[in-house]
């Protein structure tokens, strides 16, 4: 069974704590069980062992697409580029069509996002809860990288790396 919280009071104070450190800006997708793409904005991606090759990232458990990426059989990270602050806006946005006029690549079983910095294939090989959040980790099947610089966010604001 699937529940969605609803939401509770914001913790303005503890999220500028948070924002202090820097992330790297990436975009799940995944499918529904119509066979819709769902797709979100993350900044919780992080590598969690080489050995098996596994990545870990948190899904809130009231966003729209929870259920989905809670049941999902597998998911794409892309890391998006530094020029793709537009595409991370629009993956954080609710209501919208997400993949209107999105260049996707197709070209394994699980769909992502066409010129980021780096794209993973996962299967789904773990989540568990964790207060108000999913924590999701992912058996890297296969990944790409691009020369491309990533995006990043820090203190609500998309950054570029310095040069």
């Amino acid at each position: 069974m699937c529940k969605v919280l609803t939401p509770s009071k914001e913790t303005r104070a503890l999220r500028g704590t948070f924002g202090k450190y820097p992330t790297g800006v990436a975009v799940a997708i995944a499918q529904n069980d119509e066979g819709e793409l769902v797709g979100m904005t993350i900044n919780s991606f992080t590598s969690a062992s080489m050995v098996p090759p596994l990545v870990t990232w948190c899904i809130d458990r009231k966003a729209a697409s929870y259920c989905t990426f809670a049941n999902c059989q597998g998911f794409s990270l892309t890391i998006l580029s530094a020029k793709q602050a537009d595409l991370a806006q629009r993956f954080a946005t609710r209501g919208i069509d997400k993949f209107k006029d999105i260049k996707l690549d197709n070209s394994h079983s699980i769909p992502a996002l066409a010129g980021g910095s780096a794209v993973m294939r996962c299967h789904h090989y773990r989540s568990m809860l964790m207060g108000d959040h999913l924590i999701l980790v992912g058996l890297v099947m296969d990944h790409d990288q691009t020369d491309k610089q990533p995006l990043v966010f820090a203190e609500g604001q998309f950054q570029r790396l310095a040069s």
